[in-house]
Formats: C-alpha cells, structure tokens, sequence
C-alpha cells in the first residue's frame, strides 16, 4: 500500500528538521561502534571487579567472546505493573546460560507510581523521575561490559526514560521487556462512577475504598487505557518489543515464553554475531512517526505528547506539536478503550488487540514499514501474534479481522476519522486537547474564566458551590518551572460533576492531566508555562476564553488582555517536602513542555 500524503510529508519534514541534530547522533553512535565489545578495552582490574560476584559465570566473562547482557531493571514491589520484574533477573540468567552467554543486572532504576502519588505532593516529583530514570540507566550501563541491554519497565516515566537512555548507549542492541497488565477487576466506568458519587458526598469512603481496592486489585498494569498502557503500545509499534508481547498478563506461561524469547533476541543481535541492530538504528524518525500514529489509532494517553519528543531528541529526532496534530487529522481512531469507552486493554487484546491494529494501519498506508526493529526489517513481523505450544513458542498470522468492532474496528471504518489529539494554539499559548472522549458538542467552549493557582482550590470552590454557570476553569503555575507539573487528576471528578449538572465546562492548564482522563474539554500543557511570564499569567477571573477544538484555536477574547503584566505567585512552598528540595536544578533548567520538558537532553 502507498505510504498516505500526510504522513509522508510530516515525516520528510521531521526527517528535513532533524538533519543536523541525527547525523550528528548517528555520527557518534557508529564511532563508538566501532570501538567493538565494550569488555576489550577494561584492564584487567576493572575486568576482576566487574565479574568478581558472577560466580559459576566468571570465567565465561573473562575468556569467552560470548554476549554478555546488562539489565536495566524498574523492579519494585510497591508498583503492581513492576512487581512481576523479581524474577526476571534469574530468568534471563538461565536462558543467557543456555545458550553460552551471560547476563548481569547493571543496575536499578526508581519507578513511582502516579497512583499513589495522584493528589499528593509527591506528585510534584513525578515528571522529572524520567530524567533521574535515565541518568539511573546511564550509570548502570556506564560501566561499559555490556554487549546488548534489557529493559525491564512499564509505567508512566520509566519507559520514556529508559528509552532516552537506551538512545544515549545506541550503539549496542536493546530490547525492552514488558510485564502485562493485571486481569481485569471492576469496570472502569462502575470505578468512575463511584469516584463521582465520592466527590458529591453520596457515598462515603468506605465505599470508595472498596470500588478502588476491586479495581486495583492483583499484579500487573492498570487495565485502563492511560500512560502504562500506552507505553506498551508504543513499545511494539516502534519494534522494541517482540510482537504481541505488551498485553499477554503476568505470571502466565506465555508471559514467560515472551520474555525468554525477549533474552534469546537480545543475544541474536549483538555486534559479536550476524544481525547487529543497534537501538541508534531503530529509533530513526519514521519510528517515532509510527509511534504517533499508534497513539492516535488508540486514543492514547497525552502525556506522551512529553515524552515523546523528549525520546526523539535523545535519538537526534525533533519533534513538534504540529506533527502531532497533522498526523492525527488522517489517523482514525479505531479503539474504544477507557476512557473512551468501556473495555479494558485484556478486551482490546482479545478483540485483535495491536497486531490487527497494525495489520489495517499498514494496508492503509498509515505506518512506515520500511523501519527497523529487534525483530528484523520491516513493521510487518508485527501483525503476528505469539502461541504457546508443545515444542515451545511459535508465531501465527495475526487477526485480520476484528473479534468485537464495540472495541476495536479497522483503519477503512473506524470511531472517528481523526485520531484523539488536537493542536490549540492563540494568545493564551500553545497546547494540546484530548478530544476522542469528549463529546463533540463539547468541542467547543466560550466561557467566562474561572482562575486558580492549584486544584485544591478548584476542589474548595466546588465544594462551596461557587461554580454554578458556564466556566472555563484556569489552573496555572502548574508548569514544569513552577511545581514539576503533577497530573491534575484530582480534577476529574469534580469537573465531572460539573459537566453532568448540563453545564459548559473546559479546563486550561499549563499542568497535565492523567493519561486515564478525558471527558470533559483540557487544554493542557500549555506553553510558555505562567511560571515563565506565559499569557495564562494574564487571565483574571471573568475573561471571555474560547477553547475551539475543531480549529485548534485558545484564545483570551477580553479587550486589552494583551497589555497586561503578567502576575505572580509565591510558589516558595513548592521547594520543599518529600524531597522536592532536590529537584530545584531540574525546575530551573527544564525545558518547555512543547519540547518535552526535558531536562537531560
């Protein structure tokens, strides 16, 4: 199939964009391949050190030209989707044993659940844990023995920052091993339902408790369509993943099966045999155009709006907002998962899940095959699906038809013909809207402002019943610079409420919102951000505001707004707590979140 005119032309654009910046990347990652395995160049002593715990492995290390693996690993037991990675490392082992090689943990990586820190000050810490996640993978891999690396994470910062870091070491191969998501527990809508019940005080939090418990309620990722699960798609869509692997559930034999074929693979491709593919090569712009699409087709979460231009750039690609909003005006959306509907990833996966996704995209013309992967070349080994059978794991041809079309529908006849996220630019700056649950008679909002400086404040007033006619909420000094820009998830509610009172509500934030949200109209991560003198520093309380989803306009309409200075707000009390007091460096030094956000690269 012809490759569409759009996605073509965006890529050549991106490709033209990013000239200097990747030929300058790639330049460094073929001189440091041609350096060889990394062991040959350490002494003898920083060979003994390296090896001296390795036991029955250390001679093989020593003497043996054999692959030596190092693994990344997220593995907590606080985090569901991470707490299956405790046996990994002993997994690997084996099958590197088996077949000659070996395998270390290189190091470990934090990984916070949003979760838990959803509401709360720790919050504030969440963004930047994905430039600490792949500073954490760089020390790992820095000390250099490494013939090819496994990535074990998830969740919302651990991918993004362990494929920046996984970018930063590209010469040497990288496959990225997912865990699965928990089967599923309470509908998410019957979760969503009774937060709303909570929120308006008709149930207490007993109740709550025990919706929430029943929801989440075993290991594995969240089953809802948010970050964690987007991640997972944009794993196997850019060829990091084997095909099929992101939404088999954890602790099952196939499960298993996938991440020891994961292990064989990573030892397949190293520079020391036939199949080189280092991860310089796979992340190559058409990659991170295939990565759009995903999100697009699936309605995926926005925080990849930040992070995947903070992995590109890594990579030597340069992405923008105008990229984003481009591909998703061709790109249909073709899944129905919650948020924007009321199955779970387990039924999006049995309804033909990624490899029928991929399947239609590609006979539309939609994604780039002509990629590189860990698989081989081409995007097409993705549209197969793994089987578990007597003699081991094999793969078959994939769905070519959809199994329930509530959920998942081909490319030809999708939900919507344009994908879930949307450009908004105009005198209040420039941001992004999630439009693929949102009603389209929401689409567009004109409403008096509403201004706060955090959603507490959002909460008190709603509480108070102080909103009771049309209102454009404004949260600003929720940027980077300002607090670290926590989710706003705590909103939800509330504005749900709101809405289903019948009247006209819309968010404008320089904050984010959680990947699982979406109903009612957010513009978010909104730049310049308020912190930085940026136009939503000018709102006050009864500005006219019109958020227009289908032009892709944001706009203050109150005569002389322009002209206004900028307020400012004393965000002294965001230094300090639980540990903010060591993030200072990253709030002075991080980038626009139009640009990612990035503070390493």
């Amino acid at each position: 199939m012809r490759l569409h005119d759009t996605i073509a032309r965006v890529t050549a654009r991106i490709e033209e964009r990013s000239r200097e910046t990747r030929g300058r990347y790639l330049d460094r990652m073929q001189r440091a391949a041609q350096d060889g395995p990394r062991r040959a160049h350490l002494t003898c002593g920083n060979q003994a050190h390296a090896y001296a715990a390795m036991g029955q492995d250390q001679t093989r290390l020593a003497t043996e030209p054999a692959p030596n693996i190092g693994i990344i690993t997220a593995y907590n037991d606080m985090l569901s989707a991470h707490q299956p990675y405790e046996r990994y490392p002993q997994i690997i082992r084996d099958i590197a044993r088996s077949q000659g090689a070996t395998a270390q943990v290189a190091g470990g990586v934090p990984a916070m659940c949003d979760g838990v820190t959803q509401g709360q000050v720790g919050m504030e810490l969440s963004l930047f844990s994905r430039d600490v996640i792949a500073l954490s993978a760089g020390v790992g891999l820095s000390h250099n023995t490494y013939d090819s690396a496994l990535y074990l994470g998830v969740c919302d910062k651990i991918v993004p920052g362990l494929v920046i870091a996984a970018a930063t070491f590209g010469y040497i191969p990288g496959v990225f091993l997912p865990a699965g998501p928990m089967t599923s527990g309470l509908p998410n809508d019957e979760k969503a339902r009774v937060r709303q019940k909570f929120a308006t005080g008709e149930i207490g939090r007993e109740a709550l408790m025990k919706a929430e418990m029943a929801s989440y309620h075993g290991p594995g990722t969240c089953t809802f369509y948010g970050t964690a699960n987007s991640n997972q798609m944009l794993m196997e869509i850019m060829g990091l993943h084997l095909p099929g692997a992101s939404f088999v559930n954890p602790n099952t034999p196939l499960r298993d099966a996938l991440t020891q074929a994961g292990v064989q693979r990573a030892l397949e491709i190293t520079a020391l045999g036939n199949d080189y593919r280092p991860v310089s090569r796979i992340l190559s712009e058409k990659t991170f155009v295939n990565g759009i699409v995903g999100l697009m087709a699936t309605g995926g979460s926005t925080n990849l709006v930040l992070h995947l231009p903070a992995m590109a750039r890594a990579a030597g690609v340069l992405l923008a907002l105008e990229d984003f909003d481009e591909i998703s005006s061709v790109v249909p959306l073709m899944a129905k998962v919650y948020p924007n509907g009321l199955a779970d990833v387990n039924h999006f996966h049995a309804a033909g899940g990624l490899q029928f996704l991929m399947h239609s995209l590609l006979d539309q013309g939609l994604l780039h095959d002509d990629v590189e992967t860990v698989m081989g070349d081409g995007l097409r080994a993705y549209c197969q699906e793994p089987r578990l059978q007597a003699d081991g794991l094999t793969y078959v041809d994939g769905p070519q038809n959809s199994e329930n079309d509530k959920i998942l529908r081909p490319a030809s006849d999708p939900f919507q013909k344009s994908g879930g996220l949307k450009r908004l630019q105009g005198n209040l700056g420039e941001g992004m809207i999630k439009v693929s649950a949102v009603a389209p008679e929401r689409h567009v909002i004109e409403a008096p402002a509403r201004v706060f400086h955090d959603q507490d404040s959002v909460k008190a007033a709603f509480k108070a019943n102080e909103i009771t006619s049309d209102t454009i909420i404004v949260v600003r000094f929720q940027g980077p610079k300002s607090n670290g820009m926590p989710e706003l998830h705590g909103l939800t509610p509330v504005l749900s409420v709101l809405q289903d009172r019948g009247l006209r509500v819309a968010l404008v934030t320089d904050g984010r919102m959680s990947g699982a949200s979406g109903k009612v109209p957010s513009a978010i991560h909104v730049a310049p951000e308020a912190m930085d003198g940026g136009p939503l520093a000018r709102v006050q309380d009864g500005d006219t505001l019109r958020l227009d989803a289908v032009s892709g306009e944001l706009h203050c309409l109150t005569p002389g707004f322009e002209t206004r200075a900028p307020v400012q707000a004393d965000l002294s009390a965001n230094g300090h707590g639980v540990g903010r007091e060591l993030f200072a460096a990253f709030r002075e030094n991080v980038g626009l979140a139009s640009e990612g956000a990035g503070v390493v690269v």
